[in-house]
C-alpha cells in the first residue's frame, strides 16, 4: 500500500491535545512541554494539527470513535429510513439500537459521548487559537491563515453539535476554564441564531484563507464558502422552537447559498467524477469532486496499520466476506425499494405500494435466490448495496453472498459503499477489517450541485436551472459502468435504467419532490439523509411511513414510533446537566431535568 502525504496529525499530536476523561471541556495538553515551547510555532503547529486530528474523532485510532462515529452512520443514517444497525442483533451495542427505534433518553451513553467528544474537539480548535492570538506574524508562518482554518473546523464541530442535540452551549477562545464553562446554558441561543454565528465564521475565514493549499487536507477558501452554503442552508428552514415544525423558508437565505454555490461551480476547480465508482477508489479521493475531506493513511508507523477510517471500523461486510468484518451499518429494505425507477427511467415515487424488490430467499449451503427483479433500477442500487447473487466491485472469486452477521434480524444486504475491492493492494489484510487509507468525504462536489438546486426550487424563480444541476448528477449515474452479471459479463446485473428530468410538468412541487429523492438516491449511506428530513421538517411523516411498511420484515421496529417534536434531535445527557450544576435544559419532548 501507498503512503499518503497527508497534512493530520500523528500520535504525538493526540497526545498534545487528548480529551480528558476526568473533566469535561478543561483540555489542556497532555505532553510535558514548557510554555516556551507552546507559545513557538512547533507548538502551534502541534495544536493546530491536534484540532485536523479530531476530524476523524479526538480520541484518534481506539475503539471509541467506532461507537461514536464522526462519519454518522449511527447518527444521520440508521435513525433514518436508509439503514439498519446490523451486526450481532438487536443487543450489540443496545445503544445504537435504541436511536434506530426512537428509545432514546438521556442516559443513553451513545449521546453522552457524542457530546463529549465533538466539545473535546471544539476545545482543539480553541487551545490553537488561544496561542495563535497571542503570538506574532513574525513569529507563527501564515499565522491569520491558520487562525481562519481553526476557526472553520470549530464552527464544523458545533454545526455537526447544532444539528444533533439543538439546544447547545456557545463558547469562543475566550472562555477559558471549567468554571467558565459551567455558567455558559444551553439555552442561550436558538437554533437560528447558532447557525447564523457558524455561517458567520465560515464567511469571515473566507475573506483571509487562499483559494489553494499546498499540503493536502488544509482547508482553502472554497470548503469555507461550500460549508458556509450548507449552514445558510438549513438556516433558511426555519423552526419552532417548541415543536420543531418547519414554519418558513427564508427565500434571502436561500438566495445566499446559491450565491455561495456558485463559487464553486465558477472557479473551475470542481468537477463530478466521470463515475460514480469512482468514488470508492483511491486515485479519486483528493480529485475534483473533493471538497472536504477527513485525510486517512495506512501503514504510516501508526498503531493498527495506519491512521485508517476508525469510524467505519464496525461496518465492513461479514458472514464469510473477504473483508471478514462486523457486519454492521446495513442498506434497509425501503432504501432498496427506492431506486426503482418508472417507464421514464425517473424515480418510482409510488414505490412503498409495491413488492419488495430483489426479495432474498436463502436456500441454505450459503446460495440465495432473488425475487422481482424484473422492474428497472436506478444503476445507483448496485453501486451503494451489495446484494446476494450480484458482482462485488471488481472481486472475481465470489458474488456478494449473504455477508451480513445476523440474516433472521437484518437480512441478506449489505453496504458496498466506502470499501476498496478485497483483492486490491489498498486493502490492510486482516486486522483492522477491510482498511484502507480511503478518505471520508465531509463534502463533495455533488452535494454542491444540489444544495444550489434545492435552493433554486425554494426560492421558485428559476427551476430551469435547478432542474439542469439535478440532471446533471443523474447523467453521471446514467453514464456509469453498471454492474455485470457476475456469470456472464456481457450482461448488466439488473434491469438498470435511468433518465434525465424533461420540462414537462416541472412544477415547483414536483421539482421538490425530484430534488429531495435525487439527493437520498445519490448520498445514501453518507450520513446526511435523517438531518435533511429533518431541515425539510417531514422527518415524521417520512419516518412512520418507514416504520410501518417495515415492520412486517423487521420486528424489532414493532412497537416503534417518531415522535413528532421530539425525536427530531436527541436528549441532552444526564452526565452533561450534571457537569451544568443545573444550568442546561432539555430538549423539547423529553422529560425535564429534575
Amino acid at each position: 500500500m501507498k503512503f499518503k502525504y497527508i497534512l493530520l496529525a500523528g500520535a504525538v499530536s493526540l497526545m498534545m491535545a487528548g480529551c480528558s476523561e476526568n473533566s469535561f471541556l478543561d483540555n489542556p495538553p497532555q505532553a510535558t512541554l514548557s510554555d516556551a515551547t507552546m507559545t513557538s510555532a512547533d507548538g502551534a503547529n502541534l495544536l493546530i494539527n491536534a484540532a485536523y486530528a479530531a476530524l476523524g474523532g479526538p480520541a484518534g485510532q481506539t475503539n471509541s470513535v467506532c461507537f461514536y462515529p464522526t462519519s454518522n452512520w449511527s447518527y444521520g443514517e440508521v435513525r433514518s429510513d436508509d439503514a439498519y444497525k446490523g451486526g450481532g442483533g438487536v443487543g450489540d451495542v443496545n445503544d445504537i439500537h435504541k436511536m434506530e427505534t426512537f428509545d432514546v433518553n438521556a442516559s443513553n451513553v451513545n449521546l453522552d459521548i457524542k457530546w463529549y467528544h465533538l466539545f473535546c474537539s471544539v476545545q482543539r480548535c480553541n487551545s490553537a487559537l488561544r496561542v495563535l492570538n497571542n503570538a506574532t506574524d513574525d513569529q507563527i508562518e501564515k499565522r491569520q491563515i491558520r487562525i481562519a482554518e481553526m476557526k472553520v473546523l470549530r464552527a464544523h464541530f458545533y454545526f455537526e453539535l447544532s444539528r444533533l442535540f439543538n439546544k447547545i452551549p456557545y463558547f469562543d477562545e475566550t472562555v477559558g476554564s471549567n468554571d467558565e464553562y459551567k455558567t455558559i446554558s444551553n439555552n442561550q441561543y436558538t437554533r437560528d441564531e447558532i447557525l447564523g454565528k457558524l455561517a458567520k465564521e465560515m464567511l469571515d475565514a473566507a475573506e483571509v484563507l487562499p483559494e489553494t493549499q499546498t499540503e493536502v487536507g488544509r482547508i482553502n477558501k472554497y470548503i469555507a464558502y461550500a460549508y458556509a452554503a450548507k449552514i445558510k442552508l438549513y438556516q433558511a428552514y426555519k423552526q419552532d422552537e417548541t415543536t420543531h415544525a418547519v414554519t418558513s423558508v427564508d427565500k434571502g437565505l436561500m438566495q445566499e447559498v446559491v450565491t455561495l454555490c456558485d463559487k464553486l461551480i465558477n472557479s473551475g476547480k470542481y468537477d463530478l467524477l466521470s463515475d460514480f465508482q469512482g468514488l470508492d477508489l483511491i486515485a479519486n479521493e483528493n480529485g475534483k469532486e473533493s471538497v472536504f475531506a477527513i485525510q486517512y493513511s495506512a501503514n504510516d508507523g501508526t498503531i493498527n496499520g495506519g491512521r485508517i477510517n476508525w469510524s467505519n471500523l464496525l461496518n465492513s461486510p461479514a458472514g464469510g466476506s473477504p473483508y471478514g468484518g462486523d457486519g454492521f451499518f446495513l442498506p434497509s429494505q425501503d432504501l432498496i425499494n427506492a431506486y426503482q425507477t418508472d417507464a421514464n427511467g425517473l424515480p418510482d415515487f409510488d414505490y412503498q405500494s409495491k413488492a419488495d424488490y430483489s426479495k432474498v430467499t436463502d436456500n441454505g449451503n450459503n446460495t440465495y435466490s432473488l425475487s422481482n427483479t424484473t422492474p428497472t433500477v436506478d444503476p445507483r442500487l448496485d453501486f451503494v448495496v451489495g446484494r446476494p447473487n450480484i458482482s462485488w466491485k471488481t472481486y472475481t472469486k465470489t458474488a456478494c453472498n449473504g455477508w451480513v452477521r445476523d440474516k433472521g434480524t437484518y437480512g441478506y444486504n449489505c453496504t458496498k459503499r466506502f470499501w476498496v475491492s478485497p483483492e486490491s493492494s489498498d486493502m490492510i489484510q486482516g486486522w483492522p477489517w477491510g482498511a484502507s487509507q480511503m478518505n471520508w468525504q465531509i463534502i463533495r462536489y455533488a452535494d454542491v450541485l444540489l444544495w444550489k438546486a434545492e435552493a433554486l426550487i425554494e426560492i421558485g424563480s428559476d427551476l430551469n436551472t435547478a432542474r439542469s444541476l439535478i440532471n446533471k448528477v443523474r447523467e453521471r449515474a446514467k453514464n456509469s459502468s453498471y454492474v455485470k452479471d457476475f456469470t456472464d459479463k456481457s450482461k448488466n446485473a439488473a434491469n438498470y435504467s435511468i433518465s434525465l428530468y424533461s420540462a414537462d410538468n416541472w412544477t415547483q412541487d414536483y421539482a421538490r419532490k425530484a430534488l429531495r429523492t435525487e439527493m437520498r438516491l445519490e448520498t445514501a449511506m453518507e450520513g446526511e439523509r435523517f438531518f435533511d428530513l429533518v431541515r425539510w421538517g417531514i422527518a415524521d411523516q417520512v419516518m412512520n411511513n418507514f416504520l410501518t411498511a417495515e415492520k412486517t420484515k423487521r420486528i424489532y421496529y414493532t412497537n416503534s414510533k417518531f415522535t413528532k417534536g421530539k425525536d427530531e434531535y436527541l436528549a441532552i445527557p444526564n452526565n452533561q446537566y450534571g457537569f451544568s450544576g443545573g444550568t442546561y435544559v432539555q430538549n423539547p419532548g423529553y422529560p425535564s431535568f429534575k
